[in-house]
């Protein structure tokens, strides 16, 4: 059995990721120091289009004030969406998620029980540990809006709220079904239960397993970064390349099963890109 890594080196180890993700994403995201008086009219019309580009996708504002309204529009829509499935919309997508979700609930018996007898993801779960994944999903969003104020770019400010509007819906949905569905996780049915059998059971020691809540709220904030800042091709990499290595994370550290994660991606993703930037 590989030697526990020290708490100290995995906090380190921490830090180190979430540094190198947001000042990866500032150096390269902000614009060019002026050097000249084209090259201030260049940066000014970048600045501009930006955001143009910004509006196209979301028709309201964002700013701490308006986070409440904001919040309660977005929950106003998330839960009146059986309406709109009543009225015959939306039925393709819904149709294939829910076959997915499916289709992945009847292959957690086969991966679950792997992952619950390896050992071989030792370090890497020392280092995508449950609180240092959670760490980071809520330490981008701060850092963006700390550097945003610093350098007084409103944009990034607003990125940084749209993120947080999104984990905070993200996590309101995640709760309610966690509770419905009352799912153990893979590490409470290790050696002693069915891993066919796992919903509607008393409540986990470590909170219900259906769907991911690391894995909506990271997603949720990849989608925004990655949306917002879509004209910086590396961003949309990197912004769900981080978020797919969480909900890995996820899987090999037994806390949650191949569907729980699937499906926190997609609700994730929807509500970030269709509720909170409304696809404009």
């Amino acid at each position: 059995m590989a030697p526990a890594i020290p708490l100290r080196v995995v906090c380190l180890r921490a830090c180190a990721l979430v540094c190198i993700a947001v000042s990866s994403f500032v150096l390269h995201a902000q614009d060019d120091p002026p050097i000249s008086p084209a090259s201030t009219s260049a940066a000014k019309q970048f600045d501009s289009s930006s955001e143009s580009s910004s509006a196209s996708f979301h028709s309201r504002d964002v700013s701490l004030n308006l986070l409440p309204r904001n919040f309660l529009r977005d929950q106003q829509n998330i839960w009146l969406f059986p309406r709109q499935l009543a009225q015959g919309r939306y039925w393709s997508p819904t149709v294939t998620v829910v076959s997915a979700t499916v289709a992945l609930l009847s292959t957690d018996t086969y991966a679950a029980p792997y992952f619950n007898h390896t050992n071989v993801f030792s370090d890497f779960n020392g280092a995508f540990g449950s609180n240092v994944t959670g760490a980071e999903t809520i330490a981008i969003p701060a850092a963006l809006y700390a550097i945003g104020l610093q350098r007084r770019d409103s944009y990034m400010q607003r990125t940084a709220l749209f993120a947080g509007e999104a984990v905070a819906d993200s996590e309101v949905l995640r709760a309610v079904l966690n509770t419905v569905t009352a799912r153990w996780r893979p590490q409470d049915i290790y050696k002693q239960r069915n891993y066919a059998d796992t919903f509607f059971h008393s409540a986990s020691d470590v909170g219900s397993s259906f769907p991911s809540g690391h894995m909506i709220a990271a997603i949720s904030v990849a989608t925004v970064i990655a949306r917002r800042y879509r004209n910086h091709h590396w961003v949309p990499w990197v912004a769900y390349g981080l978020a797919g290595t969480i909900g890995f994370s996820r899987i090999s550290l037994r806390a949650h099963f191949p569907s729980d994660v699937f499906l926190g991606a997609v609700l994730g993703y929807a509500i970030a890109r269709y509720d909170v930037l409304q696809n404009q």
